[in-house]
């Protein structure tokens, strides 16, 4: 296999695979220092993955939420970039091979983030949508449009309704938001783009297996958010799971089945791993297990940080939270122990610093927790709305994004109802290609 061309210099070469918050966060952290860095990722640009579900509901473009790689990192010093797909890691010598060609490494840091987990269920996994990238956002933006054109044409009561439900399958932040986003276009913008069809027989059911939504929040805030979405008309199903789903017909484990060709699964995920490490190096989410150093066990070389990292400590026996901010506070702590690893002083161990959890459910409805601070309705929704402009990358994509709540706010409209690259099911694909 043919080698990655990347100059050969007197430095250590860090090689980091996976663009996302904690990647990025950790080649910020070793800009111009005394390091070469390469960063792999299947894709030439950074994703904003909160505001996902606002692309697939059609609040915003998907340049909106992502921003070119090499732009964040253009003025670095001995910094590379590659768009590879990587395949497989050998740390007896220290390479990484991918679909490009193969790289040896100095320090090898994996943070590949995570992707959906169908928990075994092969049919779900066939005819269920997902909402971890841009591509998978379209893919649902593009399938809801062409069931409501297909429910034009059909004259069949049953075919019809199902094209316009809707079933969100997992109530966490992704879930509720999702569901919240697809009431509101019920409720202001559907009647008016297909006033030929009854808008108000259209179904949202958001299924949660738990006893409560957001699960990560308290009680006063899943309760409050039940309460907004229910005002959307959103139907809330605890202590439910999904238990088959054929492309049309939903099944539960409550006997209670649903008729929906929109089906999307934010239930689960699991780690998004390369191929090269052992079986006992992984937790029952498939994480690589990895110390208070981020530091990968039996490799003294190889790291792991964000979501596909399992931190298993007495503090925390499950790993800590696959959230974004802890991804990006181990990118950080890793940056600084890396470069006290190579000089030989003594390392930093990490300690996650929880800032709070938030989630909108729409206009005017939103919950925080901080510490032991919560809020609720119109304040907190500014308060997400903030953290959410100030956190994205780039200031046209902070304006753009602006610019499109405000019109969204005042409006009542999502502007962006395109069918730019219809939807065709693989009903073939057996695995979701999530792999870098």
């Amino acid at each position: 296999m043919q080698t990655i061309d990347v100059p050969e210099i007197n430095l250590p070469r860090v090689i980091i695979i996976g663009g996302g918050f904690g990647g990025m966060q950790l080649v910020k952290g070793l800009k111009n220092k005394e390091v070469q860095v390469v960063l792999l990722d299947r894709n030439n640009y950074h994703t904003f993955q909160p505001l996902l579900y606002q692309v697939a509901t059609a609040g915003l473009e998907p340049d909106s939420i992502a921003f070119p790689i090499r732009k964040i990192f253009k003025e670095y010093q001995n910094f590379h970039f590659r768009m590879a797909n990587v395949e497989n890691v050998d740390h007896t010598i220290k390479t990484i091979y991918t679909n490009i060609g193969s790289l040896s490494y100095d320090y090898l840091i994996i943070a590949t983030g995570s992707k959906t987990n169908f928990f075994g269920n092969d049919q779900i996994m066939k005819y269920g949508m997902r909402l971890k990238t841009v591509v998978q956002a379209l893919d649902v933006r593009s399938l809801m449009l062409q069931n409501f054109e297909k429910a034009l044409l059909s004259s069949e009561i049953n075919s019809r309704e199902s094209r316009m439900n809707f079933v969100i399958v997992g109530g966490g932040p992704t879930g509720v938001e999702l569901a919240g986003a697809l009431g509101e276009l019920k409720n202001h913008v559907l009647p008016n783009d297909y006033p030929e069809l009854d808008v108000r027989r259209m179904q949202i059911h958001l299924i949660e297996a738990g006893p409560k939504l957001l699960a990560g929040l308290s009680y006063i805030s899943s309760d409050k958010a039940v309460e907004y979405l229910k005002k959307l008309n959103v139907n809330v199903w605890l202590n439910t799971r999904v238990t088959d789903y054929d492309g049309t017909v939903v099944k539960t484990n409550i006997n209670k089945t649903i008729l929906a060709k929109n089906l999307v699964w934010s239930a689960g995920v699991m780690g998004n791993a390369i191929p090269g490490l052992k079986d006992n190096q992984f937790d029952r989410a498939h994480r690589i297990l990895v110390n208070e150093y981020n530091e990968v066990a039996e490799h003294d070389s190889i790291f792991a940080i964000g979501d596909v990292a399992a931190m298993v400590t007495k503090d925390t026996p499950k790993g800590h939270p696959m959230v974004a901010p802890v991804a990006m506070q181990q990118g950080e702590l890793l940056a600084k122990n890396l470069l006290k690893r190579i000089k030989g002083k003594p390392q930093q161990k990490f300690v996650y610093h929880d800032k709070g959890s938030m989630a909108t459910i729409g206009r005017n409805k939103a919950v925080v927790e901080v510490a032991k601070l919560k809020w609720q309705g119109a304040f907190a929704w500014f308060i997400w709305m903030f953290v959410h402009l100030i956190s994205l990358v780039g200031y046209r994509n902070k304006v753009i994004v602006l610019v499109n709540w405000l019109w969204n706010y005042f409006n009542y409209d999502r502007g962006i109802r395109l069918i730019i690259r219809p939807f065709v099911r693989d009903k073939n694909k057996k695995e979701p290609v999530e792999t870098l």
